[in-house]
């Protein structure tokens, strides 16, 4: 039997929009059932709550288009927020109790300023099991497709 080895996922992505309003979509709760989700999943918006301030819940329902019976919940809490520059958050059973610190999933999403009024975002999550964190890549991808829709708005 092989030991599984987990890894963070790391993404850098540039958005067409300034800084503040790339925040903003993901902390405001209309903003985010409108792009979150890989292609094929969407999110209800009376599933989202959102109270971003460290202590405060992220909570939402995503929902396969197909099968609707389908469904993926986020349940995650603040850990750090800096207005317009800085989320992190983390989810799991172990997320409040830091004698079960192995079995959350943490993620951090930084907000920098580039030229022409774009803003770098760069997200780490983890860990990862090797064979989810491609997965995981390619739903924030698809997600991060439909969030530069929403932006060109």
């Amino acid at each position: 039997m092989t030991a599984q080895t987990s890894r963070e996922l790391v993404i850098e992505r540039i958005f067409n929009a300034p800084r503040d309003v790339v925040y903003r979509a993901f902390t405001d709760p209309d903003q985010l059932s409108a792009w979150f989700g890989p292609a094929g999943w969407s999110v209800p918006r009376e599933s989202v709550e959102i109270d971003p301030r460290p202590g405060g819940v992220e909570k939402f329902v995503m929902v396969n288009d197909e099968d609707p019976e389908q469904t993926s919940p986020v349940n995650a809490r603040f850990t750090e927020v800096i207005e317009n520059e800085l989320l992190v958050g983390e989810e799991g059973p172990g997320s409040g109790d830091p004698a079960d610190p192995g079995s959350k999933l943490t993620a951090r999403l930084e907000f920098h300023d580039e030229p022409g009024g774009r803003t770098r975002l760069v997200l780490r999550q983890g860990p990862f099991p090797d064979d989810v964190t491609e997965m995981a890549r390619e739903g924030w991808g698809s997600s991060f497709t439909k969030l530069d829709t929403l932006l060109s708005r």
